[in-house]
């Protein structure tokens, strides 16, 4: 990791951010397992590659590496840290996803494991569209693909992280050792497990899923002999109604869920893991099941679910809510990781609109970051994204009032944006301000696709209208090189001498955004006529007062 300030050192032990609690626990349980001082700290996220990864598995991996870094600072770097990304692509295929092509042809594959269905996508994760003479998907099935797009998007972010194929470990026999202690305790897994199933489920349940030799399907069916001794399960095939014994290691089988997730644990030593809200009841099965073949279940915590704008839970099966590519086409990746480490766990939307404010925190918390006392700065977000180091910036604009600019300027070429913001600020260059620039084409592309279409002007009343010349006469006679503070108070001076009081003030501005801007809400209105300029804010109360505006 990288070294830590040392004015930052001296208040780690007060810094109270969420990722740091989760560290001092994780410590706790380190300090009183035998040997957990000196092991290696295994970090761990679960993906089921069945869908395309979307924003919430990002969610997950994020969270994690803050917390991965909060341990790391607690403990000066002394102690070795993983994170491993796990993919359970030995799952078999329950139902097809909803966002995926070829649907026919995966019908055919209901319950073969992921890693063994044609992979139905033409083009690999890397390419953006379709072209004349692309080249072939490269990945050979299914899941293969999906990995790789988790892959891409973890690389994107610069996650550090290792790869693990359920496939790849349970064909490598890296899982045989805990495969044959869960044999040893069968019947104590069926104790823990039974009682939660319904009659149906706990006649057919096993914590062994037998991949079958002929059809290549996740078999779920009951076991009818065990023979520790051996190493083997005895099974009746669905099919030819025949006993089928088969070993447990090799990838012969794969695990039941819960059972999986406890095998997984006692297998990789797993430390620390986080899930959702609702897999409460999972890990506390799974939990019991780790201890049971003598493992330790990781630390972790229960984090809250996203909703989509219909306030239903994201699903990477039915591809509602935000995927990440629609995230990073409106704003920055430090924008979707504050989002992320802000109130994991309350349940939040997580749709477009939630975007813009998410960008313009970010832009306040790396601003602050270098004036704050140690302990404020390892309390804001800024150094839980960036691992410790925050970029220094400085923005003339925030990212709501580009929005206002793009919109009333009605124009989608940055180029006309950077002159509008060296009014401003006079030496802003994209390249002096290369936030800003990435902020610019954000802007652009969120006002194309949100603002644009749902903007309706409307014409003044009469008082809007006084109100709206008396305004229009306050700036003409304004100084020239007039601050936005200065400007704002000739904005509140025309509502006051035109029938606002304090009360409906509030009026005054959404009547200037629903006429000028064409939308009920919007920026500090003397910041965007110092940004957009005096003469330009004139000629639009003139076009909203002639009601070309609301015509248009």
């Amino acid at each position: 990791m990288t070294p830590l300030d040392p004015t930052i050192s001296t208040a780690l032990a007060d810094a109270r951010a969420w990722p740091f609690e989760e560290a001092r626990r994780l410590i706790a349980r380190l300090d009183k397992m035998p040997g957990g001082k000196d092991k290696t700290v295994i970090f761990e996220t679960g993906y089921g590659p069945s869908g395309l990864p979307h924003i919430g598995t990002f969610g997950e991996v994020a969270r994690t590496s803050m917390v991965r870094h909060a341990f790391e600072a607690l403990t000066e770097g002394k102690r070795k840290t993983r994170l491993i990304c796990f993919s359970d692509d030995m799952d078999g295929l329950r139902k097809v996803p909803d966002n995926v092509p070829n649907k026919a042809m995966l019908t055919a594959y209901l319950d073969i494991p992921l890693s063994r269905i044609p992979n139905p996508f033409s083009k690999a994760p890397d390419e953006t569209s379709a072209s004349e003479g692309a080249k072939e998907n490269p990945y050979p099935s299914f899941a293969a693909h999906n990995n790789a797009r988790l892959r891409k998007f973890l690389d994107q972010f610069g996650f550090e992280y290792e790869f693990f194929s359920a496939t790849d470990c349970y064909a490598s026999g890296m899982m045989d050792a805990t495969l044959l202690k869960m044999l040893s305790v069968y019947d104590k897994v069926m104790h823990i497990i039974l009682p939660t199933l319904g009659p149906d489920r706990r006649a057919t349940y096993s914590p062994f899923l037998p991949i079958c030799p002929t059809s290549g399907k996740v078999l779920q069916v009951p076991m009818v002999e065990m023979h520790p001794d051996k190493g083997t399960i005895v099974y009746v095939d669905p099919v030819s109604g025949k006993k089928v014994e088969t070993k447990v290691t090799g990838g012969a089988v794969k695990c039941q869920w819960k059972a999986d997730w406890a095998m997984r644990w006692t297998a990789l030593g797993v430390d620390y893991e986080m899930a959702g809200k609702d897999l409460i009841e999972s890990v506390t099965l799974s939990s019991q099941i780790c201890k049971a073949m003598g493992g330790a279940p990781p630390e972790g915590f229960n984090y809250e679910l996203f909703l989509d704008e219909k306030g239903q839970k994201i699903s990477k099966s039915k591809g509602n809510g935000l995927t990440i590519e629609d995230w990073l086409k409106y704003a920055s990746p430090e924008s979707l990781s504050l989002f992320m480490f802000q109130k994991p766990r309350s349940a939040k939307k997580l749709f477009f609109d939630v975007i813009p404010r998410a960008a313009d925190e970010y832009l306040q918390f790396i601003s602050a970051y270098p004036q704050q006392e140690p302990k404020a700065k390892l309390d804001n977000p800024a150094w839980h994204i960036h691992g410790g180091t925050p970029p220094h910036a400085e923005l003339p604009i925030t990212f709501g009032l580009l929005l206002n600019l793009v919109g009333v300027s009605n124009t989608e070429d940055r180029n006309v944006l950077w002159g509008f913001i060296r009014r401003y600020a006079a030496d802003a260059t994209p390249e002096k301000f290369p936030i800003m620039d990435h902020l610019a084409g954000y802007a652009i592309n969120y006002y194309r696709d949100f603002i644009k279409p749902t903007k309706k002007f409307r014409a003044a009343t009469p008082e809007e209208a006084t109100a709206l010349r008396a305004l229009d006469a306050l700036l003409a006679a304004s100084p020239a090189g007039a601050t936005g503070s200065e400007l704002q108070d000739l904005v509140y001076a025309a509502g006051k001498d035109n029938g606002y009081t304090k009360e409906t003030l509030r009026g005054w501005f959404q009547a200037i955004y629903e006429v000028l801007l064409g939308q009920s809400q919007g920026p500090r209105f003397g910041s965007f006529i110092e940004l957009y300029g005096v003469a330009e804010t004139r000629a639009l109360i003139a076009r909203g007062l002639k009601g070309e505006l609301a015509a248009a």
